[in-house]
């Protein structure tokens, strides 16, 4: 790039436009439009069933982890409840969840609510999200990512069998973990669940936008996500004057219904609270993502690969793609879900997230009686 600094004469108003964009890992300078300008009129007048939901407030047994480089990751552990199937069976099964760019562990709240009897539940904070350390730049990567699985893993649910589950960058971070321990795939990994994914191919994504315009949009991305790192504090001041811009943004790219106000500000508090120079240090391997060779390794277990239909980020070709490389696994397309298919159809979430673990316990069973 030349020494200009395209940000230079932007005020923070017009700046927020961009990072709004960015902070929801969508289209940058998308124009709203008048229909979504009416959503803020429908936010402040229509009832909001989950108003009461304590999004957020949900909090485990913290454990301690130190990644590879020295970061630390913010991890909790939900035991099962005493008398619940998990508690009775004693077999030690272990799900650990893997959240989002730009997300947090909270992000998987219905599952952490209503869950917990499957098993010991492990959520945790990627790095630079939420409340993890922050990570240097030079090591916001996927493949960092897989190997901040394995010291979890490590830490947290050492002995005993595991379901995988990860949602967007999470699934990746999983993808990632394969690459590194194939080894670890049909010994004690036994599940694996694959959320609003992609196994690669995110530069082609169309964003919802016409063809040129999401083009230009990747051309640039790496570009202008460096430029927003260095002006932060500019970005930040832009950010918060763009709220209403970037609450309808998180909107359109999070979700595929007309959900309640409180889920749709749940989400964009997430995305907001994630530094400007983290999402644009991870933007780059986003773009980048390729990991269709560790789809060998998951295809061992059984796996679950579920999209919102109304996905606009990871859309349901990338799910198609990884179950053509995971031939046995099972394809689920939720109706009217987009990108954050776990808070919006949580309900379809949950019940096949429960299938997939009894499936595994089902083969464990039969392991034991075979042995």
């Amino acid at each position: 790039m030349s020494g200009t600094d395209p940000l230079r004469d932007l005020s923070p108003g017009r700046v927020a436009g961009v990072v709004g964009a960015l902070g929801a890992a969508a289209a940058v300078g998308a124009a709203v439009g008048v229909a979504a300008e009416r959503m803020l009129v429908r936010r402040a007048l229509r009832p909001d069933p989950e108003r009461d939901e304590p999004f957020g407030g949900l909090r485990g047994r913290v454990v301690p982890v130190i990644a590879t480089d020295g970061t630390p990751l913010h991890v909790e552990v939900e035991e099962p409840p005493e008398g619940s199937l998990a508690d009775r069976l004693g077999d030690g099964l272990t799900i650990v969840f893997s959240h989002g760019y730009a997300l947090e562990e909270d992000s998987w709240h219905y599952q952490r609510r209503d869950l917990r009897a499957l098993g010991r539940l492990v959520l945790w904070d990627q790095r630079s999200h939420g409340r993890s350390g922050r990570g240097s730049a030079e090591n916001a990567t996927i493949d960092q990512l897989g190997r901040d699985l394995e010291s979890v893993i490590a830490a947290a649910a050492p002995t005993g069998p595991l379901v995988l589950i990860g949602h967007s960058m999470g699934g990746m971070t999983v993808m990632s973990y394969a690459a590194h321990h194939p080894e670890m795939f049909g010994d004690r990994v036994r599940g694996v669940g694959l959320i609003a994914t992609s196994s690669g191919g995110l530069a082609e994504v169309p964003l919802g936008l016409p063809a040129p315009l999401a083009k230009a949009f990747h051309n640039v991305a790496p570009q202008v996500a460096g430029v927003l790192a260095r002006r932060k504090d500019l970005v930040e001041r832009g950010r918060r004057a763009g709220s209403d811009v970037a609450y309808l943004l998180t909107k359109v790219y999070s979700f595929g219904s007309n959900v309640p106000p409180s889920l749709t500000q749940f989400v964009h508090r997430m995305l907001s609270a994630t530094p400007i120079d983290v999402v644009a240090e991870f933007l780059p391997t986003l773009e980048a993502h390729d990991k269709k060779t560790a789809l060998d390794a998951i295809g061992r277990v059984d796996t679950l690969v579920l999209v919102g239909a109304s996905d606009l980020l990871t859309p349901s070709a990338h799910s198609d793609e990884i179950v053509r490389h995971v031939p046995g696994a099972e394809l689920v397309l939720i109706p009217d879900s987009g990108h954050m298919v776990m808070l919006e159809k949580y309900p379809e979430v949950n019940q096949h997230i429960r299938e997939l673990v009894g499936r595994v316990r089902a083969g464990l069973a039969h392991t034991e009686e075979t042995a």
